[in-house]
C-alpha cells in the first residue's frame, strides 16, 4: 500500500502570473494624487511608502507616526505576520517625503501615520479604493495600467521586482517582505527569469550575420517581371 501511495505523481502547480508596475507606471501613479490638497499629499506619501517598502496593506494601515524614522538610518517599523516586528529602510527621497508629511500630520507617536479626515485608521478597503481612483487618473498618461488589475498587493509585487531587477539577493528580498519561508519569494525569481527570456527572444542569436537583407539576383529578376 505504501509503495502504491509513493507512486502517485505529485500534483502539478500552475504558477500564477505576477503583476507589477513598470517604472513609467510607478511615476504615473505617484503623480496622480493632487498634492495641492491634504488628501492628495496623504495619498502620495502612502503610495510612495507602499511601493518602496513592499508592506502588506494591513501593515501599511497599521503604521503609527512613531513607526517612521526619517533621520539617520531612515526606516519604518511594522508588525507583520506571526506578530514579528521588522524594519524596512527608506531611501532618501521617500524619507524626505515622509518627513514633510509627519510635520503636516503633526500626530502623536501612537496616532495613525495615514489617517482618515477624522483621524481614524484607514481601512484596507479604503486603501484599495484610493488606489483604484489614482490608477484611473494615472491611466490617462499610462494606458497600460488599464490592462492590469492594480491592487495593494501589486504594489508589494512591484517593490519586490524592483529589488530583484537591482540585483538584490532573493534571501534579502524575503527578509524585506517578511516572508517566513524563502519559497514564498521564489515567484519573483521566476518572474524575473520570464522577463529576461522575453528580452532574449527579441535579440539577434549569436553567430547571425548583421546588416541589411540583400535578395539574390533571381528573386530580383522575378520581382521585376511582375
Amino acid at each position: 500500500m505504501i509503495a502504491r501511495v509513493l507512486d502517485i505523481p505529485p500534483k502539478r502547480v500552475v504558477r500564477s502570473t505576477i503583476h507589477f508596475l513598470t517604472n513609467e507606471e510607478v511615476d504615473g501613479l505617484l503623480a496622480a494624487p493632487d498634492r495641492d490638497t491634504w488628501l492628495g499629499r496623504r495619498d502620495h506619501t502612502l503610495l510612495r511608502v507602499a511601493i518602496q517598502t513592499g508592506l502588506r496593506v494591513s501593515e501599511l494601515t497599521s503604521l503609527r507616526c512613531g513607526d517612521a524614522q526619517t533621520d539617520v538610518g531612515a526606516h519604518v517599523r511594522c508588525l507583520g505576520k506571526g506578530r514579528k516586528e521588522r524594519a524596512i529602510p527608506l531611501d532618501k527621497p521617500t524619507a524626505a517625503i515622509v518627513r514633510v508629511w509627519q510635520r503636516e500630520r503633526h500626530g502623536a507617536p501612537t496616532d495613525p501615520l495615514f489617517p482618515t479626515r477624522r483621524g481614524d485608521v484607514l481601512s484596507t478597503d479604503a486603501v484599495a479604493w484610493l488606489l483604484r481612483k489614482h490608477t484611473n487618473t494615472a491611466a490617462r498618461s499610462q494606458p497600460s495600467l488599464l490592462d492590469k488589475n492594480i491592487t495593494p498587493h501589486v504594489l508589494r509585487h512591484t517593490c519586490a521586482m524592483r529589488l530583484r531587477e537591482s540585483g538584490v539577493d532573493i534571501s534579502v528580498i524575503a527578509l524585506w517582505l517578511g516572508h517566513e519561508n524563502i519559497e514564498s519569494t521564489q515567484i519573483y525569481l521566476h518572474a524575473d527569469m520570464a522577463i529576461k527570456e522575453r528580452a532574449l527572444a527579441r535579440t539577434t542569436p549569436i553567430g547571425t550575420p548583421t546588416g541589411r537583407y540583400r535578395p539574390p539576383d533571381d528573386i530580383l529578376a522575378f520581382l521585376d517581371s511582375l
